[in-house]
């Protein structure tokens, strides 16, 4: 089973808002979550205040597989950004991919 961490539109017409939740993969977008893990609110005014979110539960998620879309992924960076004033030493799961050299394997060797 595929977890994601997505948002679900709620809000109305011209005024919506969004649900940060763990979902499984194939439930569609606003259907029943597992977890929510905050809100994401672009119609407020107050910038600071658009984007709460619980990062304990969500750092759990990541650990356990959980992959965050790419507009959550942004808004995580975000808020970790803006926690600690520069930018934070993301989690493993954010951390960009990077490839491997040898150089690891030729120390051990020696």
């Amino acid at each position: 089973m595929a977890v994601r961490i997505r948002m679900k539109k709620m809000g109305r017409k011209h005024h919506a808002f969004f649900r940060i939740c763990v979902m499984d993969a194939r439930v569609q977008r606003d259907g029943r979550a597992i977890e929510e893990v905050g809100f994401y609110d672009p119609m407020l005014s107050d910038k600071s205040r658009r984007v709460t979110l619980n990062l304990e539960r969500i750092d759990y998620w990541l650990s356990v597989g959980a992959q965050p879309s790419e507009k959550v992924n942004a808004l995580i960076r975000k808020v970790r950004t803006n926690r600690f004033g520069t930018a934070a030493a993301p989690p493993p799961m954010l951390a960009p991919k990077v490839k491997e050299t040898a150089a690891p394997a030729e120390a051990a060797a020696e």
